[in-house]
């Protein structure tokens, strides 16, 4: 059989390979447990000089987490779900304190659980073919593996409009924004990933070397609409503004959210109110993880699972059905913290 995770040394390089081509190399836990113990074993390591992070074959870098299995899990006891949150949420906070350097290859679908592996990463290298997107609300999810922390760190009010309508950045929007620290056409990095292999101490040269010019990050020209339109992190307000803009994009939009779980947009905008004053990124996790661990087993993420993944109607029935009827209370009781015995820790 082989391994959902190629985990070898290459030379001076430790390489990690997402290599679960049918499911666009979605994370499953033991897959999670591999790049941990991979990054462990090379940590102590002089000979391993920096870390890359790619895919096997495939037209995806990474296409999110085993929802699958989330929503089986959610439907019982929630332990496998919080188990798979668990593992991840060390492999991204391990990633984002690495000592040495790293990079991702986002060349391709980056959403969700991808985003999360390729955020923590120094060099964060987009394609033509990027595709980046945290999607969740529109199953009844939210912005997790630290989209907390990034999104509310985006220029104006683009985290929260990513956050809530799911919206997918190409290459360009990816490295405008500073998700992606280079920009490089994709027949070019496997010259890159040599290169690097052969200078590990001068990645920056090497990714400047061979980087293109992007082109226009077409998102960006709405940013004075979005920032005046999602002013608000209360979603009663943001759609009140869409709703009284009168133009294209605002209808648009506004159609969009309205496609997406009241619920966990009002979690998601509370996310990265909070995660814009985290203090470190272990407390970004650790939010992250109790909020997880809830909204797993609630009724909008086994609903939105059903309607997209499971039968594919598209037609998802949220309850509340709309942002008035998501309470604060509600809100509250999702974002409390867990007990200290069952809280997120890091990995030692």
């Amino acid at each position: 059989m082989t391994s959902d995770v190629l985990t070898f040394v290459d030379g001076p390089i430790g390489r990690i390979r997402l290599n679960r081509p049918k499911a666009i190399h979605a994370l499953t836990t033991p897959m999670c447990v591999a790049v941990l113990d991979a990054l462990e074993a090379w940590r102590a390591d002089d000979a391993v000089r920096a870390i890359i992070i790619d895919h096997a074959e495939g037209r995806g870098f990474c296409a999110g987490g085993d929802i699958r299995m989330l929503a089986d899990s959610g439907a019982k006891d929630g332990a496998e779900a919080r188990q798979f949150f668990h593992t991840e949420y060390r492999m991204n906070h391990r990633l984002f304190t690495y000592a040495k350097d790293t990079v991702a290859f986002m060349d391709g679908i980056t959403m969700g659980g991808g985003v999360g592996i390729s955020q923590p990463c120094r060099y964060r290298v987009a394609t033509e073919n990027t595709k980046f997107a945290m999607p969740e609300t529109g199953i009844g999810l939210f912005p997790d593996v630290g989209g907390g922390w990034y999104l509310s760190r985006l220029p104006g009010r683009i985290g929260q409009y990513l956050a809530l309508t799911g919206h997918r950045l190409d290459g360009a929007e990816t490295f405008a924004l500073g998700l992606a620290t280079h920009y490089l056409p994709a027949d070019q990095v496997d010259e890159a990933k040599r290169r690097i292999a052969a200078a590990p101490t001068a990645i920056a040269a090497t990714l400047d070397a061979l980087s293109a010019e992007p082109g226009p990050a077409a998102l960006l020209d709405k940013r004075a609409q979005i920032d005046r339109l999602f002013a608000s992190d209360k979603l009663e307000d943001i759609y009140a503004a869409l709703e009284a803009d009168g133009g294209e994009f605002a209808a648009a939009t506004l159609a969009t959210l309205r496609t997406k779980s009241p619920q966990t947009m009002k979690v998601s905008l509370k996310l990265l109110h909070d995660g814009k004053g985290m203090a470190t990124f272990a407390d970004e996790m650790r939010q992250e993880y109790a909020v997880g661990a809830r909204v797993v087993q609630r009724h909008d993420f086994l609903e939105g699972v059903r309607a997209v993944i499971v039968d594919k109607d598209n037609a998802p029935k949220w309850e509340p059905a709309t942002p008035e009827g998501v309470s604060d209370h509600v809100i509250d009781q999702i974002f409390a913290p867990l007990p200290g015995a069952e809280a997120w820790t890091p990995h030692d």
